[in-house]
């Protein structure tokens, strides 16, 4: 019986090994990935053929977190796994960004590639691992592929640069970059960084590439011990022309090169034009020649205009909107701009304009996470929207999309570094793409910034963002700042670089192009900084420093530690305690037990007399004070007995005062003269030395009556 093969590799001192022919034999490529007791199952299947009509690769890359990975049931109602969560999204655009590039241009069929974490350690996490397991199911399969590629995570702890850290390796890493490649070049990166320098950012991926190509070496030796897997299968996706093709360029390229070299900044005037130039080549054909033609038009025309395009930047050094290869696009920042956000920021780059509005909560506001691989609360998030109205369009809204996720991770790992170390706030950001012309995540992370600034929140430093372009072809490069969205489009790079003053923060990049040089990205990481920093002090001009002050409308938050053994006594017998001081101060009040042994208080209120009520009454349970014989107190009356009240001396701490040392006057009744609930005050006249209880009299500061004059 045939129980396929298994091959093992060591990086950075991890064993990975990896299983193929074993399951998912109808696959045209299965393999399980494991590193510890972690075990990823990957599989991908291609059709045969591609559909009428289909010109692009239609490529579904899922991934999914399978609860019994973990020995858990999922939750929710139907206690089964439901729409794929935001860490499985992320992983999927990782994963989908790193193979699209690597399949041929003219392969049209439906690939579809499946990944499940089918087993967890709690150790080794998976999402570094994925693309690996991926690429050598594609390896294993006769589909057509310009690979193979992997990918690896990189962290660094005391210095050291750590391949595929543990859990407990990257909690003490101040890095988190996960970088993907074929054996010659790196096609992805993506990353958060505590304000490293450009020089450490190329090392970062100088190391990676490193493991990447013993990976996919890897992939290659056992591919080779495989049957099937070559040749790989044939295919004719493509109808192509060349007498059309040549028409085309030679009736429109010097139309479009025409176009590129006015550097127009508008972006509809430029697709106005370029459209003119297709439509008067249309029309200018007859009707056989349309008949014939007809379904090439539309990409050779585009092949045309990129070509005029790329030239024009090359040979002409001309950029779509006329600016300099190194050029920023005219920024205005507001902030302050909606009356009733906690802080808010519209930032406008060009024809990019991001509305930003930050909302500030307590402990009660985190979002609660139930995943896999992660189990608990999550105190900041970053939302970002992209409306069809903002590139003027008109389209069915389906929900969230994978792109809005991972532009929101983006900015959000961005401005994560920054925030303050004792911030007791839940933080929400939310950012609106009003319009869009390239670099909105960018935008985004500006935005962000203002609007932190607006709110009072005090972050360690401003954080500005930038997307970076190239266009590279004969020898020749262009490194291109602040790109607009057609120069994404047309050219073979897409770098997003965002930092403080003092370094990056966070970074992702796509490369489309082979063979990228060191010296070319050492070359746009540092025409990066020079934009970064030039719209840091557009930042600055619009706030300098976060305001002193949380605007009127933000609720305030305080939040100390107390003794763990006095939990209980603030909560209280089925959380009476807690509940009616919420009640009486008006605050939200949460408490969660500390790996320190401690407990956490905060307490969330709009008023400050309710906030101080509120500290000053847990303070007193948490940190009792000694009730004192002969001293004078006052507190509420507990509850009505037939031989006295019972008192409260302190929080926690009640006394008796019975009912003959009430008042001066005969009582033969306690519920004639008080009644539960008032306010009274007395003094500790002694204690019972069998009971310990405290003994308290009212009758002791109150005036002696006078006696009764007697007459004569």
């Amino acid at each position: 019986m045939n129980i396929g093969i298994t091959r093992s590799i060591t990086i950075g001192g991890k064993e990975i090994s990896i299983e193929t022919g074993k399951l998912a034999k109808q696959a045209d490529g299965a393999v399980v990935l494991r590193m510890g007791d972690t075990m990823i199952l990957a599989t991908v299947v291609a059709g045969k053929d591609a559909r009428e009509g289909v010109d692009f690769l239609p490529l579904t890359v899922d991934y999914k977190e399978k609860f019994a990975a973990d020995g858990r049931i999922p939750g929710g109602f139907f206690r089964r796994e439901a729409r794929p969560s935001e860490r499985e999204i992320l992983v999927m655009r990782i994963v989908d960004r790193a193979l699209r590039p690597l399949f041929p241009d003219d392969f049209h069929a439906e690939v579809q590639c499946m990944m499940q974490l089918i087993a967890y350690d709690g150790i080794n996490s998976p999402d570094a691992l994925v693309g690996f397991a991926a690429s050598t199911a594609i390896a294993v399969s006769d589909i057509p592929f310009n690979g193979p590629m992997s990918e690896v995570r990189v962290g660094r702890v005391d210095g050291e640069f750590i391949i595929n850290p543990t859990l407990e390796e990257m909690a003490a890493s101040d890095i988190d970059c996960m970088i993907a490649g074929t054996i010659d070049n790196i096609v992805m990166v993506e990353g958060e960084m505590q304000e490293i320098q450009e020089a450490e950012m190329v090392e970062i991926i100088k190391i990676a590439h490193e493991s990447i190509k013993l990976q996919c070496q890897f992939q290659l030796d056992l591919a080779a011990e495989i049957p099937g897997t070559s040749p790989k299968r044939t295919y004719s996706h493509e109808d192509h022309n060349d007498d059309v093709r040549a028409k085309v360029m030679d009736a429109c390229y010097a139309k479009c090169k025409a176009v590129a070299e006015q550097g127009l900044a508008s972006k509809e005037k430029r697709a106005e034009l370029f459209g003119a130039i297709k439509e008067e080549y249309i029309d200018s054909l007859s009707e056989e020649e349309l008949e014939v033609e007809g379904k090439y038009i539309s990409v050779y025309y585009k092949a045309a205009m990129k070509k005029a395009v790329r030239d024009t930047m090359l040979n002409d050094n001309i950029r779509l909107d006329g600016r300099k290869f190194d050029e920023i696009r005219p920024i205005w920042a507001e902030v302050d701009y909606l009356p009733r956000a906690h802080g808010s920021a519209v930032f406008t780059r060009g024809e990019t304009q991001s509305l930003t509005t930050l909302t500030l909560g307590g402990k009660m506001d985190e979002q609660r996470i139930d995943d896999v691989t992660f189990t608990g609360t999550v105190p900041f998030m970053l939302h970002y929207n992209f409306p069809p109205f903002s590139t003027g369009e008109a389209r069915m809204l389906r929900g969230t999309s994978r792109r809005e996720v991972g532009h929101g991770n983006l900015a959000l790992r961005a401005l994560k570094p920054v925030l303050p170390d004792d911030n007791s706030y839940t933080i929400r950001l939310v950012s609106e793409i009003l319009e869009s012309n390239g670099s909105s995540s960018m935008a985004t992370v500006c935005a962000g910034t203002l609007a932190l600034m607006d709110g009072g929140v005090k972050i360690k430093a401003p954080v500005s963002g930038i997307a970076m372009g190239l266009v590279a072809e004969g020898g020749k490069f262009a490194v291109l700042s602040d790109i607009l969205g057609d120069e994404d489009h047309l050219g073979d790079m897409d770098f997003k670089i965002t930092g403080t003053a003092a370094g990056i923060t966070a970074c992702q990049m796509d490369i489309k192009v082979d063979g990228l040089p060191y010296e070319v990205l050492t070359q746009a990481l540092n025409q990066a900084k020079a934009g970064r920093l030039h719209i840091l002090d557009k930042i600055i001009e619009t706030i300098a420093v976060p305001n002193a002050d949380f605007k009127p409308q933000t609720p305030r938050i305080e939040a100390f530690n107390v003794p763990n053994d006095m939990i209980g006594a603030i909560i209280g017998p089925g959380g009476k305690i807690i509940q009616q001081l919420q009640k009486d101060t008006n605050t939200s009040i949460t408490i969660e037990e500390l790996e320190t042994g401690e407990g956490r208080v905060q307490i969330m209120s709009n008023n400050a007399d309710d906030m101080n009520n509120a500290i000053k009454t847990i303070k007193q349970i948490a940190f009792p004070p000694v009730v004192e014989e002969g001293a004078t107190y006052e507190g509420k009356i507990k509850s009505l007995q037939a031989y006295g009240v019972f008192v409260e001396i302190l929080p926690g701490t009640d006394g008796l005062i019975h009912i003959s040392e009430f008042s001066h006057e005969r009582v033969t009744k306690m519920e004639e003269v008080c009644k539960e609930g008032d306010v009274v005050k007395f003094k500790v006249v002694g204690r019972d030395p069998k009971s310990k209880k405290f003994k308290l009299s009212r009758k002791v500061l109150l005036p002696k009556p006078e006696a009764e004059k007697t007459t004569e």
